[in-house]
């Protein structure tokens, strides 16, 4: 038989979990921590198994607790999500949009799709995370955002996502400025540079693809991030070398930090575009969003 569990005992959970605390979690829920915890003992009875591993330093999830965290996290994001939809279909743009995004939407898409978006609907509670390598896509099949905006992937597993096209972009190779590589005129004679590629490790990422697009040998990662700040950080202040998306190399705040060198390779062209999940209808105000977004990408191009 299946344990008759109660919305509030789950949301408990959830939220002992997430905050690694039972005082914390019954703060966010505003309840005492003795009806948090006797809500979490009574998950523990109904399924007949440890749920939480109690400490002077606080609370972790058992495995057993850990599998029920993750299902009745996105149980109650699906339910959060439905309630908002039911809201929005019948007129009342009320709800949150989550969204991930690489750091040259967010400098060059977000801030007109915003504006715009935010005017329209402004009971609609925008939450923005920044995603420097948008091929990851764990976020969006977990649900943890709604839309993801980046370079398209290529070899997308079909019918998992939809995509839209919103604009082009080329990733050139930029160095240090003043760097002994800045006069190279080509990608072989870059070969022996420090490369820093972006992604979750050194088998993946746009600097490889560059090269074997021209035929050419990828050289070797001499580091691996995943954060707009640590990718400036080793190019403008360690001599590394790397690509970076061409408008966010003009930006005021780091144009004088980088050089482009004269490289006769030409640079790796993408897509930008906005990605979400196929087996879910999108909500009204996903689908306001993205033509806000289409709007805001037809301006930067028409404006250059």
């Amino acid at each position: 038989m299946i344990p008759a569990m109660k919305l509030h005992t789950l949301q408990a959970l959830v939220a002992a979990v997430e905050d690694g605390s039972l005082r914390a979690a019954a703060r966010r829920l505003g309840v005492s921590q003795p009806a948090l915890t006797k809500m979490i003992r009574e998950l523990e009875q109904e399924l007949a198994a440890p749920l939480l591993l109690r400490s002077t330093t606080g609370v972790v999830p058992t495995a057993q607790g850990k599998v029920l965290c993750e299902r009745a996290a996105t149980a109650l994001r699906e339910l959060a999500g439905a309630t908002e939809e039911i809201a929005q279909l019948g007129g009342h743009m009320v709800g949150e949009l989550r969204i991930g995004a690489v750091p040259l939407a967010v400098m060059l898409l977000m801030p007109e799709a915003l504006r715009t978006f935010s005017r329209d609907f402004p009971e609609v509670h925008l939450h923005i995370r920044e995603e420097l390598y948008i091929e990851q896509l764990m976020n969006l099949r977990r649900g943890d955002v709604d839309i993801a905006l980046g370079p398209i992937p290529e070899h997308l597993p079909p019918g998992e996502f939809h995509t839209e096209t919103l604009m082009p972009v080329s990733m050139i190779v930029v160095v240090r400025r003043g760097s002994a590589f800045a006069a190279a005129r080509s990608l072989e004679e870059l070969r022996s540079a420090r490369w820093v590629y972006t992604g979750v490790s050194a088998t993946a990422g746009y600097a490889r693809r560059l090269f074997e697009q021209h035929g050419l040998e990828p050289p070797a990662a001499g580091a691996s991030v995943n954060s707009t700040l640590a990718l400036l950080s080793l190019i403008g202040g360690a001599d590394f070398v790397g690509l970076m998306p061409r408008p966010l190399t003009l930006h005021p705040a780091v144009a004088p930090f980088l050089e482009v060198p004269p490289l006769r390779e030409g640079p790796l062209e993408l897509t930008v575009g906005a990605i979400t999940r196929a087996e879910t209808a999108l909500k009204p105000a996903v689908r306001h969003f993205l033509a806000h977004l289409h709007r805001a990408a037809y301006q930067m191009l028409r404006t250059g």
